[in-house]
């Protein structure tokens, strides 16, 4: 029996996927080019080194919401990831859009996230506000483009221009989007879905959680605008009465947003009559996303998870705690950079100090960046 190759696979791409989609073949390449895989395309050799890099690895013990040597149950920032991936590549395949482009850009998405979750990145775009403050998409391109160091002819991993921009353009904040990535245009359709997967896959997660730790109950939900709307929507049981009730949720959640995005999405596809990826580029809007009454009830999830679970006394002590490691790292790596490790200390030569320290507390885990904590007294 033959074994399939890249040319199999990519055949198959054309003949399978939407003229919309994104083919590996057409890929406009990578900044140091080189020759093709026998085996695998360019998406998923982009893939690959993603799952094989440090920073993905890192993610195992970088905080989603909770902490996680608190329990082993709550979420971390990879088990975060590969939910997202998950939940993208299904919508990927239903709309017949190339999931290993999807599934790339999934998995990269939060490489650049720091340590302690939100509460990290925020104290680092403070420390950083003067050179425009912190993001972590922008991070997550440092990451790739520059801090990974796995072969001798370039820094980097060297992905694919579509994987690197559907870094920049997920859900940028203070015009992450640089001139390279064309900001005038719209993002591949891959990238833009991986954008909503996300939205879904912490919307039920952090509700799971939430609930799990006991900081968030149903009666909650059920009083709140959310349980409101989620009165209006067949198969929503608010009710959290079984013992497998937060599962039955999560699921029903995840159901109700992912099926919706596939079906409104096809619709503005139809509507618009989009058939090529130019079309894509060109749009006037995003083609991806919710009709007008599932957006607003994962509005109003997201509402009330920032008012009573990230807004809890709890987490918001914890924030506090977090603020304070990583203003004292900062401070600590600055007055003394011999901490560092010798590729860090190197580049202190030819880079601003304060933008290296922070590439280094921001490739940190969790439990490494307290540690480093301790240490510093």
């Amino acid at each position: 029996m033959m074994h399939l190759t890249r040319i199999d696979i990519e055949k198959r791409e054309r003949e399978m996927l939407a003229g919309y989609a994104s083919l590996a073949e057409n890929s406009l390449g990578r900044h140091y080019p080189q020759p093709e895989h026998d085996l695998r395309t360019a998406f998923q050799r982009d893939r690959d080194r993603i799952v094989h890099s440090t920073a993905f690895r890192r993610l195992e013990y970088k905080t989603q919401v909770f902490i996680p040597h608190e329990t082993d149950h709550f979420r971390t920032r990879l088990t975060h990831t590969i939910e997202v991936a998950q939940v993208a590549r299904t919508i990927a395949r239903s709309l017949r859009l190339n999931e290993d482009l999807t599934e790339a850009i999934a998995l990269v998405h939060d490489v650049g996230h720091t340590p302690f979750g939100h509460a990290g990145e925020d104290a680092l775009d403070e420390l950083l506000r003067h050179r425009g403050g912190f993001n972590h998409n922008r991070q997550s391109l440092r990451v790739v483009d520059l801090l990974e160091q796995h072969y001798s002819a370039h820094p980097g991993l060297n992905l694919t221009y579509e994987v690197r921009e559907g870094i920049v353009k997920h859900e940028t904040k203070g015009g992450a989007v640089g001139s390279e990535f064309s900001p005038e245009l719209q993002p591949t359709l891959e990238a833009s879905l991986v954008d909503l997967a996300d939205e879904i896959a912490y919307n039920s997660h952090d509700i799971d959680d939430g609930l799990s730790s006991g900081l968030l109950t149903f009666e909650m939900l059920r009083e709140s605008e959310f349980g409101e709307l989620a009165a209006e929507f067949k198969g929503i049981n608010l009710a959290g009465d079984a013992p497998d009730s937060r599962y039955r949720l999560v699921r029903q959640i995840i159901n109700i947003l992912g099926e919706n995005l596939i079906n409104e999405t096809s619709r503005r596809l139809e509507e618009d009559d989009i058939q090529t990826l130019d079309q894509v580029r060109c749009a006037p809007g995003k083609l991806c996303g919710f009709a007008p009454a599932v957006e607003e009830l994962a509005a109003s999830l997201k509402r009330f998870l920032s008012e009573r679970l990230y807004r809890h006394s709890k987490l918001l002590t914890m924030s506090e705690w977090a603020a304070e490691i990583i203003q004292t790292l900062f401070k600590g790596l600055l007055s003394s950079p011999e901490i560092m490790p010798p590729r860090f200390r190197g580049r202190l030569e030819s880079e601003p100090p304060d933008l290296v320290v922070a590439d280094y507390i921001a490739g940190m885990t969790d439990r490494f960046a307290l540690k480093l904590y301790e240490e510093m007294g």
